[in-house]
């Protein structure tokens, strides 16, 4: 593997040739030719939690300039900690505060308002707390309190969410399906995880996933396979490795491929992205971050995944300039958002001992 792992620096031929190598059960990769075109521009996104904010259905520039300048502190730090650069990101936060407030508030309901104006303050007071960090320059309580706003900004842009953004279509009413997100804690034999399922973007697969959670299907259920750096895969109860069989049926349960891009308004289903022809489109819930939930699906069906998911272990040699192969091959239905040190030490023969939901059970909608 880490001879792969020096290849993989060179180029996306070889990294294409390793992709092909893992075949992972399930999760096989299609060996359909990776296109150039698909090549992003720029930096991968790697925070879970920036990620689920970009993926929530709202539209408001004010408050995604406002997040982009927060997250720019970042890159500052990164860069030999630019300070002055640092102080314009904050200046830059601290104006659309200011002066395009009724902007941020446009997209709030009236019944949020309150809490809304809330936020604000509070991301005002944590904007005073960074600069007085890097007036001191401190780089550690520069990046906490740049964690802390960018949470508060998470706040604020859930209040702006009002409806589910589309209809899934009717052909998979036969389907659970997550219209929003749900918060899930995921018990192992070495310690326990948090992950938000995101049913904003992929209804039918955090649907799916989260039907089987509170049917307890994934209690005390082993990791059967683990890619150095790469995968853990798990879903399947020992002794039953053909997905779910849905007991009101007798039936096995199969669910769409479902992957949205920012240019269209509800995700595609049943297609890859090169089978779509949409070799310049990335998804809005890409394989960037640790711990990035993927919907298993068998070799050259992507339409045949059932219950075996698996986390993605990012590496950024494995995801070039913020694409990975996986991306519009594979379903992502949701981030882990602690607990990243627990499953940096699991490995093939760890078990999950439970999932529980413990918000967002409601958004759970099940078949008629």
């Amino acid at each position: 593997m880490e001879g792969f792992k020096r290849w993989l620096q060179v180029g996306v031929v070889t990294l294409v040739l390793v992709v092909l190598s893992l075949g992972l059960s399930a999760a096989g990769f299609a060996s359909s030719n990776y296109r150039e075109s698909r090549l992003p521009q720029g930096n991968a996104i790697t925070s879970p939690q920036a990620l689920l904010q970009y993926g929530l259905p709202i539209d408001n520039a004010a408050v995604r300039e406002l997040q982009e300048n927060i997250e720019d502190i970042a890159e500052q730090l990164r860069a030999n900690r630019r300070w002055s650069a640092v102080e314009a990101d904050l200046k830059k936060a601290r104006r659309i505060l200011s002066n395009r407030r009724d902007d941020l508030l446009a997209s709030v309901p009236e019944a949020s308002r309150e809490r809304a104006e809330a936020a604000i303050a509070t991301i005002e007071t944590e904007i005073s707390n960074v600069e007085a960090a890097a007036t001191a320059q401190d780089k550690i309580r520069t990046a906490e309190g740049r964690r802390h706003i960018l949470a508060t900004i998470g706040q604020l842009e859930a209040l702006m969410v009002t409806k589910f953004p589309f209809e899934v279509p009717e052909e998979y009413s036969n389907l659970p399906q997550l219209k929003g997100r749900a918060t899930v804690e995921i018990k192992t034999n070495k310690g326990t995880m948090t992950a938000i399922v995101d049913g904003y973007n992929a209804p039918v697969t955090a649907g799916n996933f989260i039907d089987l959670v509170q049917r307890g299907f994934y209690d005390d259920i082993p990791f059967v396979r683990a890619e150095e750096s790469y995968v853990l895969q798990t879903g399947d109860p020992p002794g039953k490795e053909d997905g779910f069989i849905d007991p009101k049926t007798g039936e096995y349960r199969t669910i769409p491929l479902e992957i949205r891009i920012r240019s269209q308004n509800q995700p595609l289903y049943g297609v890859t992205l090169e089978e779509a022809g949409l070799y310049r489109e990335s998804p809005v819930l890409p394989f960037s971050a640790f711990g990035t939930l993927g919907m298993a699906h068998p070799d050259f069906d992507p339409n045949g995944g059932s219950s075996q998911f698996f986390f993605f272990l990012f590496e950024p040699e494995l995801t070039p300039a913020g694409l990975n192969l996986l991306d519009g091959r594979y379903a992502v239905f949701g981030y882990v958002v602690d607990g990243m040190d627990i499953l940096d030490k699991l490995g093939k023969g760890d078990r999950i001992e439970s999932i529980k939901v413990i918000r967002g059970e409601e958004n759970l909608v099940s078949p008629q």
